[in-house]
């Protein structure tokens, strides 16, 4: 059985290839039919008899199953051609991006991918649940078989196991990340609150990405050019401001993330008291992440005023990632022991066509000196005497094979046989 996994994400493809090639939530289900079909015509290439199509914002990946046989090339270039095809892309642009890990390491991407330990957000949560969608689509849409879904069900496993054992997600080991946990302790869920960024640059990208994961209310932008903070809201299903209508709307944010190449400092004391008091001192977390600051460091003087600087945010990350660095080594550890696990398991189905022919050969066998042995009866011949050629026949019957086979056997192939038959009938040598 060869097993697949195909694919880009977000470490090796622009944004701009990963939504040219994006499926649409309920266009999974078709998707897959359409790949089996795809690969049944291309079965010159190694078909899939088995497919589930993931995609998010950060990727798009087909796993397969398939008891043809190909090379890792053909398969890859056979799902380049399915993904440029259905999605009207040119090939030579895309192949060059896609990924290809097969056999085991494709369970273990799964594995990896379910626990949240490929993601951009390293150990979110979000990734289990797109799993588990895109999995009941396919299902649905007949592409799932044993092996597939033998696979996904342990991925499912293997996630919890490692959420439940690890502090996987406990640490902040990057500046986002440590914004938003700092936020959590101000407010008990980040899914409550509406958030503000200003800027649109990478920093704030990589921001936006750690606070969009926790599902917040809103999420805006606000940037001197508004196309550039709308082209960074839209993909995050946010909205975007002028920076110049900050002092009317700043009050309407509980969260506050700045970070600009500002030579003076954005937001002022006077605005953020304004703010404060017309927000009737409910709480403001911001994090100033600019050098020189956006922020006055006075804000953070108020009562109502969580303010954090780079510095704040830089002793939450070296602390977090000596934590975080612990709980990857114990997740790794966690998945390699269940790939081994579901691949021993791969590897005994092998070998499930060839006991079940061993079952109907023996079991035609038996009923034909069962057969006999009745017909003698029936004549009236002694039962001692009926039961000891029926003992006899099957015996000779069942070692006719193997006998055979060692006679015909020469060199090493005789070797092998000797040394292996006395295992499978537990003979004393």
């Amino acid at each position: 059985m060869q097993l697949l996994a195909v694919g880009l994400n977000h470490t090796i493809a622009p944004v701009s290839l990963r939504e040219k090639v994006a499926f649409p939530a309920d266009q999974l289900g078709q998707a897959v039919a359409s790949a089996r079909a795809w690969f049944g015509r291309a079965a010159a290439s190694g078909g899939a008899d088995e497919a589930a199509i993931l995609s998010t914002c950060n990727r798009t990946e087909l796993y397969a199953a398939s008891h043809r046989q190909s090379s890792v090339d053909a398969a890859i270039d056979a799902t380049a051609h399915f993904l440029a095809d259905y999605h009207k892309l040119s090939y030579s642009e895309l192949r060059p991006y896609l990924y290809t890990l097969p056999q085991h390491n494709a369970v273990r991407h799964a594995f990896r991918v379910a626990s949240g330990l490929d993601s951009m957000v390293l150990g979110e949560p979000q990734i289990l649940g797109q799993m588990k969608d895109a999995v009941r689509q396919a299902d649905a849409a007949g592409g799932l078989g044993t092996y597939l879904h033998q696979m996904f069900q342990r991925t499912f496993a293997v996630a919890k196991e490692v959420r439940s054992t690890t502090e996987i997600g406990a640490h902040s080991v990057s500046m986002a990340a440590a914004a938003v946990r700092l936020s959590q302790r101000i407010f008990d869920t980040v899914s409550e609150q509406h958030v503000l960024f200003i800027g649109a640059g990478e920093m704030i990208e990589l921001c936006a990405t750690h606070f969009a994961a926790q599902n917040p209310i809103s999420l805006t932008i606000a940037n001197r050019t508004l196309d550039r903070g709308e082209l960074l809201a839209h993909r995050f299903n946010g909205r975007a401001i002028r920076l110049s209508d900050l002092p009317e709307q700043l009050a309407t944010f509980d969260i506050v993330v700045s970070c600009t190449a500002s030579s003076l400092p954005i937001i002022g004391l006077g605005l953020v008291e304004r703010a404060i008091k017309t927000r009737r001192h409910k709480p403001m977390f911001m994090v100033d992440l600019a050098v020189p600051r956006d922020i006055e460091s006075e804000i953070g003087r108020l009562d109502d005023v969580f303010l954090y600087t780079v510095d704040d945010l830089g002793a939450a990350v070296q602390t977090g990632m000596e934590n975080r660095q612990a709980a990857v080594a114990q997740a790794e550890a966690i998945i390699e022991t269940r790939v081994q696990s579901f691949m021993h398991w791969v590897d005994s189905r092998a070998v499930v066509p060839v006991i079940q022919d061993l079952h109907e050969t023996s079991e035609a066998m038996r009923m034909a000196e069962l057969d006999r042995a009745r017909k003698l009866l029936a004549k009236g011949e002694d039962i001692d005497a009926v039961l000891e050629a029926l003992s006899k026949g099957l015996t000779a019957k069942f070692l006719h094979g193997p006998q055979q086979a060692l006679h015909n056997a020469q060199g090493d192939e005789r070797a092998r046989l000797a040394a292996l038959l006395p295992q499978l009938f537990r003979t004393k040598r």
